[in-house]
């Protein structure tokens, strides 16, 4: 079949099944199969795909119909100009997370610094840094082995030998190890949160997606626990949710944190709050 006819097939089929971006999602899953980018599928759109190409990309469209990620479907996904692997072990990147990427660079100078991402997943956010600061030493970690495993894959691929990863729970292991910056995008969602039935998120982690306390136990706990490994003058920046960005500044202020801000997403809803640690 022409490539051009079994797009707009794809592309209604999944428009149909309720995708958001069923065009977009059919020229990912096509450029998989056939080890192409989506400017290929646009100058050749009168290429014949073979008949067992065919039925790879009809296989793909089917389980996306069913609602499962792209990114999971194709084992990849681009963040911060990188291509990243990426497994149902650990969240999809995202790109409203490359907003917590551009204020953690804006706010710690380009020298040598010790950073660390707290629940690393991918490891996106860290080799994001990584690849802006060589002389950053950033330290992912994970508390699922696999996640720290598909870490260190994407650091090996990517070339990125400043990122280092190691399976921990938060700040248990560090002992008295202190950090220039300290980064997270912790689970911040409310076990009764209706987002939690929508879309990717429900072939998502739970465990990198929920928190107690109304989704807010793991960043208090981040911002209490931070002071004791961060540097003075050094900072903390953590990813929420659009409705938890006031108790997150409450919460840095009563922890004796300074100069604390919140960074709106490319939505312009609040998304990532930072504090600089006084000492």
């Amino acid at each position: 079949m022409r490539l051009d006819r079994l797009l707009a097939g794809a592309a209604a089929r999944l428009r149909e099944a309720g995708s958001p971006t069923p065009r977009l999602d059919a020229e990912v899953l096509l450029g998989h199969v056939l080890g192409r980018d989506r400017t290929w599928l646009y100058t050749w759109n009168d290429h014949d795909v073979a008949g067992f190409e065919h039925a790879r990309f009809a296989a793909l469209v089917a389980a996306r119909a069913e609602g499962r990620p792209v990114a999971y479907l194709t084992g990849e996904r681009e963040f911060w100009g990188l291509r990243l692997q990426t497994r149902a072990s650990t969240l999809i990147p995202r790109p409203d997370t490359e907003r917590l990427v551009e204020a953690a660079l804006a706010c710690t100078p380009a020298g040598a610094a010790d950073v660390l991402d707290l629940g690393t997943g991918s490891g996106a956010i860290a080799l994001a840094l990584a690849s802006e600061r060589p002389a950053w030493r950033v330290t992912g970690i994970d508390r699922v082995p696999a996640a720290v495993a598909l870490a260190r894959d994407n650091a090996a691929r990517l070339g990125l030998a400043n990122a280092v990863f190691r399976v921990g729970d938060w700040f248990a292991g560090l002992e008295a190890r202190r950090f220039t910056l300290i980064v997270a995008n912790p689970p911040y969602l409310a076990a009764d949160d209706p987002h939690l039935a929508q879309g990717d998120v429900r072939f998502e982690p739970p465990s990198a997606l929920v928190a107690e306390g109304a989704g807010l136990a793991d960043l208090e706990h981040l911002i209490d626990a931070g002071r004791e490994h961060l540097e003075p003058g050094g900072h903390l920046l953590l990813e929420h949710g659009m409705a938890q960005g006031e108790a997150l500044r409450e919460a840095f202020a009563a922890a004796g944190f300074r100069s604390i801000v919140t960074h709106d997403d490319l939505a312009g809803l609040p998304r990532v709050t930072q504090g600089c640690w006084a000492g």
